[in-house]
């Protein structure tokens, strides 16, 4: 049982293209606040697509590929999707041309900002970066933008993707939750034992904060 008297960790492994991810971050959220639980949350990297070229592929080109999923199939998915998080106070905007991307620098600037205790909110503006404003999130000069934005230091953020110098880092952390036994996003480790995988909803998580904190 979790010690009242400390913080709840949570631990997120996701990636910022996984759209199930921001739901159920906000669906975590929203049973966070309702529960009033103290907890401290850390983001771990996870890359849907490791070996996506640099130009990025269209999101319906690369849905038919990986999964096989049809036309239809995708626009009933992105229409639940919008839904979904527009009942959670996220835009989802799945305009023509909406792209995948690589985002092994997206992570490292994660990691950067977590030094500093902004990795949530630099988290949450490169969700809203993409699926809400189709801004390309492989691209160094977008991410020191989106970094600068929410009150980062630009230089830094710059120096952190010229020189790679967390890339060592992510790969670690990567290639560790892939030894846990993580192989899809959204994950969340409550108290670094209880894993959760999936959107699971608000009334699901506020029954898993209440037995872990009662």
């Amino acid at each position: 049982m979790t010690d009242t008297k400390s913080p709840l960790r949570i631990d997120i492994v996701s990636d910022v293209m996984c759209p199930w991810c921001i739901i159920g971050y906000r669906q975590l959220a929203t049973a966070l606040e309702a529960s009033n639980v103290d907890h401290e949350i850390y983001w771990h990297p996870f890359e849907l697509n490791p070996n996506m070229p640099p130009e990025g592929q269209d999101i319906g080109e690369h849905l038919a590929e990986k999964y096989g999923t049809t036309p239809e199939q995708s626009a009933a998915n992105r229409a639940m999707m919008t839904e979904r998080g527009k009942e959670l106070g996220f835009e989802f905007n799945f305009a023509e041309g909406l792209r995948m991307h690589n985002t092994f620098n997206s992570h490292q600037l994660l990691h950067w900002a977590q030094e500093q205790d902004r990795q949530n909110d630099l988290k949450q503006a490169l969700f809203t970066a993409h699926f809400t404003h189709g801004r390309d999130l492989s691209a160094d000069a977008v991410l020191v933008e989106i970094a600068g934005e929410i009150g980062l230091d630009r230089d830094e953020a710059k120096a952190v993707l010229d020189e790679q110098k967390f890339a060592n880092a992510v790969r670690y952390e990567q290639q560790f939750w892939l030894q846990q036994g993580i192989s899809g996003v959204p994950a969340v480790v409550f108290d670094r034992q209880h894993l959760v995988t999936g959107a699971q909803g608000v009334e699901i998580y506020k029954s898993i904060l209440a037995q872990l904190t009662t």
